[in-house]
């Protein structure tokens, strides 16, 4: 019935806002921004109905969680990084068809995922910052989905991103996109160096591990990059434990994907962290590898409707 018609890793660096901003950081951040910028185009020329961003800044502590809100709008400050992202105002409508959908299905495939349509939660900036460059004249519905996950396991992750896959492609009528919204290395830069790593990676090592897995990324070697995916999430410092790479390659396919990821802004550092935007072709493929349910097997395990 419905279509998913692009994917991409992308960032969401406050920095980009910064950059807007008079002062010495103004246009540092432009490759980013017009990446997003393209990106944007891209939906557009598909026919992108809905944006849903896995983001690796809404942090939660237990089942997945999808923010599918009627309207979205507000002034947002930034808790983490309050003196780059100040009062950014954002506006865009949600989903809340859609968002449910995904939900349901997601249970189906026995991931316990719970949609909120009827909230006051406000999404993150790992969703706001793409919206404010891909979405200014709130073109697109945009749905936020946690990935930040402090508890949960990357087989879960990536059969939740295939279980939404399903859910577009068997029962919804329209298209969409999936963004996987975090960096790759997470590392910022210590206390006190901050503008001395600006546009810097924090060590050597974590900028070849990064370099060797784009590279992993541009030769379509999926089977090896989601062999690495938990070591690489742990010793890499991956923003959000890399939930939300698990996610996207869950929806492509897992390690039996066949597309080559293209990049479209290059790999950059940003306060110690290792940054990208790349799209991943969306192929068909069928669901040999996708990881069995994990948390749902556990010994002691009951439904959420049991206990709530």
């Amino acid at each position: 019935m419905g279509k998913l018609a692009l994917a991409a890793k992308i960032t969401h660096v406050p920095s980009m806002y910064l950059s807007e901003l008079s002062g010495p950081r103004h246009g540092t951040r432009q490759d980013a921004i017009d990446g997003h910028i393209e990106i944007g185009r891209r939906c557009r020329a598909l026919g992108v109905d809905t944006i849903v961003v896995f983001d690796t800044h809404w942090l939660v502590n237990a089942n997945y969680h999808v923010n599918c809100g009627a309207h979205f709008q507000g002034l947002y400050t930034s808790n983490e990084l309050p003196h780059f992202i100040s009062n950014m105002a954002y506006e865009f409508p949600g989903n809340p068809e859609l968002g449910k959908l995904l939900a349901e299905v997601c249970n189906d495939w026995g991931v316990e995922t719970l949609a909120h349509e009827r909230t006051t939660l406000a999404p993150e900036y790992g969703t706001l910052v793409p919206m404010r460059y891909m979405n200014q004249d709130r073109h697109f519905k945009v749905i936020s989905v946690s990935a930040l996950c402090q508890a949960h396991y990357l087989n879960d992750s990536a059969r939740l991103g295939w279980a939404m896959r399903r859910a577009v492609e068997d029962h919804y009528d329209g298209t969409v996109a999936f963004f996987a919204s975090g960096s790759l290395s997470h590392r910022f830069a210590q206390n006190g160096l901050a503008p001395e790593y600006a546009f810097r990676i924090w060590s050597p090592f974590l900028e070849t591990l990064d370099r060797d897995v784009v590279r992993l990324w541009e030769a379509g070697e999926w089977k090896t990059f989601c062999g690495m995916l938990p070591e690489y999430a742990a010793k890499g410092h991956g923003e959000g434990f890399m939930h939300d790479t698990a996610m996207l390659l869950g929806a492509l396919g897992w390690s039996a994907y066949g597309g080559r990821a293209e990049v479209v802004t290059p790999y950059f550092g940003a306060s110690g962290t290792g940054q990208i935007n790349a799209v991943f072709p969306v192929t068909p493929v069928a669901d040999d590898a996708i990881p069995k349910a994990q948390a749902s097997s556990a010994e002691g395990y009951t439904h959420i409707n049991q206990r709530l």
